[in-house]
């Protein structure tokens, strides 16, 4: 992609989530989102109705009348954005790719946390680790991180949610916000998801297509697997074929779902075809009633 056309697309993603970030995730964003803890502000005269475990001994009996300890929240956070960049999200029956649509929810999650004088960074990620973006503040940094999203291209087709989560958890030693987004299609990650879980502050994000959860019934056709380029000719006017696909589909987002739920860890669906801004807000909001 030349550099002209990329900035163009790194401008136009700015300006189209820019109205979202400040009408609807800005307040939402920092009201969820706490931080690390409460750190030491001041001291100052007692009044009434102070909590009596604030009062300063050192400090009252150096002035003979009482004082207290004013804390203050530590507000900065540190955001990272794990993108899975395999095969898989290079599919799209609804008009968009997957990609398409992870792109615009990191950009929405960049602006929020630039917005709120947060860090934030990125790792992308297939089989293998193919980017990582260490954590930041600022514009520029957030439109770094839009620009590689557009632009990249990854070297492997296949997926490793657990390369990626335990790569996380090797170098951010900090606890931080980590958004996961992905279609989550993928083995063997249950074991680093909980590990990353404990940690971190750990949100995933599952982008579904509702062609692959169910097959239309056309007849003959071809389908390809997107990560191994494997394909074969299946019969969709076959109503048990149908039957047992939707069914397993059906199992595989469930057993997601259960292992989120056990591991104590929020999970927002985003179906292709439908507006994300319905889930996000919807998690936003039932996140800081927990609150």
């Amino acid at each position: 992609m030349e550099t002209k056309e990329l900035l163009k697309k790194v401008r136009h993603l700015e300006i189209r989530t820019r109205g979202l970030v400040n009408q609807v995730f800005s307040g939402e964003y920092h009201s969820v989102f706490k931080g690390r803890g409460m750190t030491f502000s001041e001291v100052r005269e007692y009044q009434m109705g102070d909590d009596i475990r604030t009062i300063d001994w050192n400090v009252t009996a150096r002035f003979n009348h009482p004082f207290v300890k004013v804390f203050e929240e530590e507000r900065e956070l540190t955001v990272m954005l794990l993108v899975d960049m395999s095969g898989s999200q290079f599919f799209g029956s609804q008009g968009q790719l997957k990609r398409d649509i992870a792109v615009e929810i990191s950009a929405i999650l960049a602006f929020s946390a630039m917005k709120n004088n947060d860090k934030v960074g990125a790792l992308l990620f297939s089989d293998q680790i193919e980017q990582f973006i260490p954590p930041r503040k600022g514009r520029s940094h957030a439109l770094r991180i839009v620009r590689e999203l557009i632009s990249f291209e990854p070297i492997q087709s296949a997926t490793s949610i657990q390369t990626a989560l335990e790569y996380l958890n090797r170098v951010l030693k900090k606890r931080s916000i980590v958004f996961v987004i992905s279609d989550f299609m993928d083995e063997g990650y249950e074991t680093a998801l909980r590990i990353a879980g404990r940690r971190h502050d750990l949100i995933g994000i599952s982008l579904v297509d509702p062609r692959e959860t169910e097959l239309p019934k056309v007849g003959l056709m071809t389908i390809r697997d997107a990560e191994t380029g494997e394909q074969r000719w299946i019969d969709t006017s076959d109503a048990r074929l149908r039957a047992g696909y939707q069914a397993y589909r059906r199992s595989v987002l469930d057993s997601r779902r259960t292992l989120f739920l056990k591991a104590k860890l929020d999970a927002i669906e985003v179906q292709l075809g439908q507006s994300y801004m319905k889930p996000l807000t919807d998690f936003f909001r039932l996140r800081e009633r927990r609150w």
